[in-house]
């Protein structure tokens, strides 16, 4: 195991090399710690790098808004993988990675609003690395592998499941929910999203742990 968030800077650096630009993923569970990592990683290799060079562009943009769940009778399960607009994000993707030269748009999410909000984050021209994270990156669906296919590679997050749950729990309360309705989401959406995207897990190029020392390359257990 290589550990240290140092570690996983250069090789996420090294994937560039001499290319315009790559776009590495970086997937796992809701709660697994997508997000920290990916904030992590980029402040690191900006700091190494320079600012510019690195970009940050969540899946969560890409959520459909709740009149199109609404419309979809699909409200009741936002989260899982058909409530997501996949094809809009790779035809982001198909945009970051084929034109380097221009500024990119992407939607962000609020998670106050639990909203898309169009053209919040954009990639410049200096980006050479683009880090993107989400749940379904390594689904063997061809909506998601799609998207797969303009991603140098996928980090797979994993760590420890009470505390990726209980961690899920307390965010959904920080955004609203009373505690006993953040816990019943929590098992009856986010675990079933949980388990597809562990058995897409072994799909992934490179595994990262969680741990209680910090981000670590390793192997799923």
């Amino acid at each position: 195991m290589t550990l240290g968030l140092d570690a996983l800077v250069t090789a996420a650096v090294a994937l560039v090399g001499e290319r315009r630009r790559v776009v590495l993923g970086i997937a796992g569970a809701p709660g697994a710690g997508k997000s920290t990592l990916a904030e992590a990683l980029v402040g690191a290799v900006a700091a190494r790098e320079g600012d510019g060079w690195v970009a940050h562009v969540p899946m969560d943009g890409f959520h459909l808004a709740d009149v199109q769940l609404e419309r979809l009778g699909a409200r009741g399960r936002k989260g899982t993988p058909d409530t997501f607009d996949a094809d809009g994000y790779a035809h982001l993707l198909d945009r970051v990675v084929d034109e380097p030269d221009s500024w990119v748009y992407a939607p962000g999410f609020d998670r106050t609003l639990e909203q898309p909000l169009a053209a919040a984050m954009v990639v410049p021209p200096s980006a050479r690395l683009v880090v993107t994270e989400g749940n379904y990156l390594l689904l063997p669906e061809p909506r998601w592998e799609r998207a797969r296919g303009r991603l140098a590679e996928v980090w797979f997050v994993a760590g420890d499941e009470e505390l990726r749950r209980s961690r899920l729990v307390a965010r959904h309360v920080t955004f609203g929910k009373e505690p006993e309705a953040a816990e019943a989401w929590v098992a009856r959406n986010d675990d079933a999203n949980a388990a597809v995207v562990a058995a897409a897990a072994g799909r992934a190029d490179r595994v990262v742990v969680n741990g209680p020392d910090g981000w670590s390359f390793g192997a799923l257990r």
